[in-house]
């Protein structure tokens, strides 16, 4: 039985510079039986991801040495973990930027713990899920792992995606989106029903979080993404991938 815990304990890094929001939040992670590791500015920040590679990062906006946007950005240039950002300022540039830079989620200060809590569970379950479904597709052949939709290929194992050969650096948050909206090519898909089933049902944030998403991955996937031909919106209702190739 011990040993199934330990298979099972994830590792968070928080990272703030106020020392005692790190022991508070440091200590309800560990309640719920995470192994935490810690830093007070944005170098260490980087040095310890970098090297440990925790399964998920809270990080605070404001950190002296490297800010914690740029933090985000390098790290998800190294590897592809769940973000969530901690901003003391409740505005949506706060909010847009974290997510411009490729963070999955962000709390505002001050937070509840308990909501914190619902965020990183619904951000490592969502993880576990994606490494789920790739441990059942592996005895299939390597075609069904694969979706196309147009002239857009999604590799289901490797999390890559392809428009006409050519690659397209995604965001797992971002990959999640694409995905869900491939398996119903044509289908309109609210933005409620993709915040529920991409981000989890215990997400506590709003639906500007997805708009924000989708318009980054227009930003990589259309020729003009003012004028989009394969990730399309329905004015008042969401948003649907285009069968056409473009």
């Amino acid at each position: 039985m011990e040993e199934n815990n330990e298979i099972k304990k994830k590792t968070v890094l928080v990272v703030d510079d106020e020392v005692a929001i790190v022991e508070l939040v440091k200590h309800h992670l560990k309640i719920e039986g995470y192994d935490v590791l810690e830093a007070n500015d944005g170098i260490t920040a980087v040095d310890i991801a970098i090297e440990k590679r925790p399964d998920l990062i809270l990080l605070d906006v404001m950190l002296p040495k490297l800010d914690g946007l740029t933090v985000c950005q390098r790290i998800k240039n190294v590897y592809n973990v769940p973000i969530l950002m901690i901003t003391a300022r409740d505005t949506e540039i706060d909010k847009i930027l974290g997510l411009e830079l490729g963070a999955d989620d962000y709390v505002t200060k001050p937070f509840s713990t308990r909501e914190l809590m619902a965020r990183v569970k619904a951000n490592l379950r969502k993880v576990d899920m994606n490494k789920a479904d790739r441990e059942e597709e592996k005895p299939k052949k390597k075609e069904e792992n694969k979706i196309k939709v147009g002239d857009i290929t999604l590799n289901l194992d490797k999390f890559e995606v392809k428009i006409k050969n050519e690659n397209v650096d995604l965001t797992l948050r971002e990959f999640e989106v694409l995905k869900f909206l491939a398996q119903q090519p044509g289908q309109i898909v609210t933005r409620e029903e993709l915040l529920e089933k991409v981000w989890g049902y215990e997400y506590y944030g709003d639906i500007r979080t997805v708009d924000v998403t989708v318009r980054r991955i227009r930003e990589k996937i259309e020729k003009d993404n003012t004028e989009p031909k394969r990730l399309v919106t329905k004015r008042g209702i969401g948003y649907y991938l285009a069968v056409n190739e473009d």
